[in-house]
């Protein structure tokens, strides 16, 4: 054994790294053949159709918001393990940037099914099992060559200066086997040495994760790790085991993938990242069915349910299964201050009659972590809209006024109180490390009387949501000692559960301010006036319509009045009207104000000539 502890950080870092490199073993490259398309995405059908050509790896492509398809033909080859776990493993040019905020893909079947998505932190596609050596296999992977907003000097946040030039280099695409015990190994150094990081100097229990590291280490040869990584684990067991303590802190950890619904990107490509977020979900549920994930953005449902039908049976399956939860219950996630009061009871009434409608189910919480500031009107609305439970965190975010809870009461201007909690993890995006969970239990300001808090974990904005290290993660961390358990478990069940831990918990009385991004009431303007001038015109709309109907036997417009309030209740998105988007979002909200302009002034003037027609022939 090597008892320099000071030098045992690098060393686990080296053979970490040496770990997560034999992951996969017996890679073998796939035949790639490429269509790349010059403007817009199309539909799967129109792309399968496309000529392909052949492809190789190391090529640039894709220009700044661009689409290429790729057919991927993998051939098993002989001499496999037994049994052996195969998966398409494929690189179309990942960068160091966070997953979400680069290129991203969908993989689909020949027959126009989709499997899952590819992303930095999640690459892998399974294989179908019945193949034999010598079968091969196609796919195709839908590549969107997202950018990031910008780079360097250049600009992306439109087409008309998005710089004509390939973005991405594809790396490799291989049909390869996921090494089991290596895949472990990665995960359970990973889970113990940051443990024993977040632990204090002379921790007993540190001392005794450092020697465990280092004698597993001494039993993993880094030159054949595959043959001995299951004696590391055998090392590494008893720590795992050991239980945490009787008054460890609890936190739920609900999967979640934060999916803005524009922002640095536009609405048509919000859907392309929900199908391949939800695609992975869907399928993760399947692999690990103690996964629970929320989705809190109705309209969000509504894209998978219109354009993507496979992905829309998968998740109505697993909302049956319990491993997919709706949740919050509003159209999008709205700004908390400019919407008015209509429009903030629409959101609720659009998302909840879709969640009965289609899914047969009724939701208790709202769901609001990234919204910029929280008007006192909320409670009230919140509360006869018959949720119970109100989840945000953007408060932290506050520098100057630091908000003095993370559980507590929220009460409006009318007296009416919500149950509040903020994940004192501060972020909706969490990725199941050790820091991010002791921080729960480390900073949680209502510690004593309360003694569990939420956390929301997964890659958020396309980055793919939970991934299979996350579940794993948690797993581990479910009843390990030194650390707060993790419990994955609906955003229901914890509140049910804070609730009776913590009944007299401290009220806060009146708005929620949140001073950051203090711009959002005078940023973007035409927007804002679109904004109002929209909700006015839908007044109007309702009014002489239901007007007309009474009087006159006018056949209301129930469906183009629905599809107008849906529309701008989308572009009421917190990074929508509060201008905080890239300029192709503005643009595109311009115009979809103006259109909404043009149909209400029609419905209107349909209502008010039958009722002149009427007044006439009194």
């Amino acid at each position: 054994m090597h008892r320099d502890l000071a030098n045992l950080p690098a060393r686990i870092g080296r053979a970490h790294q040496r770990i997560k490199e034999e992951r996969w073993s017996y890679r073998t490259p796939c035949r790639i053949e490429a269509c790349h398309l010059p403007g817009e995405p199309v539909d799967f059908a129109e792309a399968a159709a496309g000529t392909y050509e052949e492809f190789h790896v190391d090529t640039p492509w894709g220009r700044g918001w661009s689409t290429s398809w790729f057919r991927i033909t993998a051939t098993v080859p002989e001499g496999l393990p037994s049994g052996a776990r195969r998966e398409l493993v494929i690189d179309p040019g990942f960068s160091d940037q966070g997953p979400g905020f680069q290129c991203e893909g969908l993989v689909w079947e020949l027959d126009g099914t989709p499997i899952k998505g590819v992303h930095p932190e999640n690459r892998y596609v399974p294989v179908p099992a019945e193949l034999r050596a010598g079968d091969t296999w196609t796919v195709l992977l839908e590549a969107a060559s997202n950018p990031a907003v910008r780079r360097g000097n250049e600009c992306f946040s439109d087409l008309d200066t998005t710089p004509d030039r390939p973005l991405y280099w594809f790396q490799s695409a291989d049909l390869a086997v996921l090494d089991e015990d290596v895949f472990g190994l990665d995960l359970d150094i990973a889970v113990l040495n940051e443990l024993q990081g977040e632990l204090p100097a002379g921790h007993h229990r540190k001392q005794q994760i450092l020697t465990g590291l280092e004698r597993a280490l001494d039993v993993l040869d880094l030159r054949a790790v595959p043959a001995t990584a299951a004696a590391a684990r055998e090392v590494l067991a008893p720590l795992l085991a050991a239980p945490a303590g009787a008054s460890e802190h609890t936190v739920s950890a609900v999967g979640h993938a934060h999916i803005d619904s524009a922002w640095l990107w536009p609405i048509r490509e919000t859907v392309r990242k929900c199908a391949r977020t939800f695609a992975n979900v869907t399928h993760l549920a399947k692999e690990y069915p103690d996964t629970v994930f929320g989705c809190s953005q109705q309209v969000q449902y509504a894209w998978m349910r219109d354009r993507y039908p496979a992905i829309w049976e998968r998740i109505k399956e697993a909302a049956k299964a319990g491993t997919w939860v709706p949740i919050s219950g509003m159209w999008v996630e709205p700004d908390g201050n400019l919407p008015g009061g209509e429009a903030m009871a629409r959101h609720f009434t659009y998302g909840k009659r879709l969640l009965a409608d289609d899914l047969g189910v009724t939701v208790d919480e709202v769901w609001l972590p990234d919204t910029f500031g929280y008007s006192a009107a909320l409670p009230q609305i919140c509360r006869l809209a018959e949720a119970r439970y109100f989840m945000s965190q953007k408060m932290s975010w506050n520098k100057t006024n630091v908000f003095p809870h993370h559980t507590f009461w929220w009460e409006g201007i009318d007296g009416t109180r919500i149950f509040t909690h903020f994940p004192p993890s501060d972020t909706y995006n969490a990725t199941m490390a050790a820091e991010e969970v002791h921080r729960s239990r480390n900073t949680f300001k209502d510690a004593g009387p309360a003694n569990r808090t939420m956390m929301a974990f997964g890659y958020g904005d396309g980055g793919g949501g939970p991934t299979r290290e996350m579940i794993e993660r948690a797993r581990r961390l479910a009843d390990l000692e030194g650390s707060p358990r993790v419990l994955m478990e609906s955003p229901g069940s914890f509140f049910e559960k804070a609730l009776a831990e913590y009944p007299d918990a401290p009220v806060w009385v009146g708005e929620m301010y949140l001073e950051f991004h203090r711009g959002t009431y005078t940023t973007h303007v035409k927007t804002k006036q679109g904004n109002r001038r929209t909700e006015h015109l839908l007044f109007e709309a309702e009014l002489w319509c239901a007007t007309a109907a009474l009087l006159t036997g006018y056949a209301y417009p129930y469906d183009e009045i629905d599809d107008l309030w849906r529309t701008a209740l989308l572009m009421q998105f917190h990074d929508i009207l509060p201008g905080s988007s890239i300029r192709w979002v503005h643009r595109e909200a311009h115009q979809t104000f103006d259109d909404l302009r043009e149909r209400l002034e029609a419905v209107i003037a349909g209502a008010l000539d039958a009722l002149g027609a009427h007044a006439s022939r009194a």
